[in-house]
């Protein structure tokens, strides 16, 4: 599931824009650590030099994050592709791409982009630095030299980090555009970069671990927590190509649920969580009303009720009506309706065929599907 913003900044480009809890932490962090750096590289600051110099550079840093994710973004829009939003956290950024680059050329490019931008950011910075007074193999002495300084070095670093090949890395992403180029098989390109990815993360982790055992506490913790997280999305991302394969050619009337429960619309929240939603196992009811079906009804729904209200409260006055819910055809493509699930944030849409509702489609089957086609191959 894609990370979602918790704080929400504003729109570049038609992009939301937006800042993870977590992101607090870094940033926190950062300015510490920048204050601890500034305070013992240049000891004649005052304290209210060094810590404004601090959450200037922390900001700044941010910003340069955010290009970094803009021109992904950015790039992805012109070749095609939906954006939903960029998300800072405490790792960094994401784009949120709504879909896959159609061509392995859009895919090394809209990678390698992000990194390109850094290493822009990086040798400006650090040419600003040179024209603020700092001269190489010297330390900045001025608050404004120290600040371009630091955040020309951090984004070089930046640049080349995201260059590491273990996806989903940008350095992973280039790898598996090239791969892709070569083979002309996506899902084996993505299959190979995972795999890659997750050697890399593998090689974090024991690195950070020794470097732990070797006295550098913080330092080797991190490094192996960096690669702890890099193997969780590898693994990640090499399921998703598995999902894709699997998926790809298949429509919803293969994996949908053809038998809908349904309840009428005048009973109550209470009775149809005594004799309904804690009987049958099901997470998403048809609604009808004289016959007809009129809206569906999921737990989430449930919950927009106070518990003391659900006696007094009809299914009709909490349901969604079937005109206001997404839909798809039988025929459409599973791996569309994934997408607009997960665009709609929505974990079930209906099937309908010449305004009947044929069944229910949902991650949950989804889920069947592919766990019986692994029990399968396995045997």
């Amino acid at each position: 599931m894609p990370l979602r913003s918790q704080i929400r900044l504003g729109r570049i480009a038609g992009i939301e824009i937006g800042l993870h809890y977590s992101w607090f932490i870094i940033a926190a962090l950062i300015t510490w650590s920048l204050v601890w750096q500034f305070h013992h590289a240049t000891p004649w600051w005052g304290d209210a030099v060094v810590w404004s110099a601090a959450i200037i550079t922390a900001v700044l840093f941010f910003v340069a994050l955010l290009l970094h994710e803009l021109a992904h973004s950015l790039l992805a829009k012109s070749r095609g592709l939906k954006v939903r939003a960029i998300t800072l956290f405490a790792l960094g950024g994401v784009s949120q791409i709504e879909s896959e680059a159609s061509d392995a050329k859009s895919e090394f490019w809209i990678a390698v982009v992000g990194p390109l931008t850094s290493l822009v950011i990086g040798f400006i910075c650090m040419g600003l630095a040179h024209l603020a007074g700092w001269a190489p193999g010297k330390e900045a002495v001025t608050p404004v030299a120290a600040v371009l300084l630091w955040l020309g070095y951090i984004n070089i670093a930046l640049a080349i980090f995201n260059m590491i090949p273990g996806y989903p890395l940008d350095g992973g992403r280039v790898l598996r555009g090239i791969i892709w180029w070569i083979t002309k098989n996506q899902n084996r390109s993505t299959r190979a970069a995972a795999r890659v990815g997750q050697v890399v993360a593998v090689l974090f982790i024991l690195y950070g671990l020794w470097r732990f055992f070797l006295g550098e506490n913080l330092g080797g913790l991190w490094l192996a927590f960096i690669g702890w997280f890099l193997l969780d999305a590898a693994r990640g991302s090499q399921a998703q190509a598995e999902l894709v394969t699997e998926l790809r050619g298949r429509p919803v009337s293969d994996l949908m649920d053809h038998d809908c429960p349904t309840v009428e619309s005048h009973i109550s929240a209470q009775d149809f969580v005594e004799q309904f939603l804690l009987h049958t196992g099901k997470r998403c009811f048809v609604v009808v009303q004289n016959q007809a079906v009129v809206g569906l009804l999921t737990p989430t729904d449930l919950r927009k009720v106070r518990r003391e209200d659900w006696p007094v409260t009809s299914l009709q006055g909490i349901m969604r009506p079937l005109n206001q819910v997404r839909a798809v055809a039988p025929e459409t493509p599973a791996l569309q309706a994934l997408e607009m699930m997960a665009k709609e944030d929505v974990n079930q849409l209906p099937v309908i065929s010449n305004g009947h509702l044929e069944g229910i489609f949902s991650r949950t089957h989804v889920l069947r599907f592919l766990q019986l086609h692994a029990e399968l191959g396995h045997r």
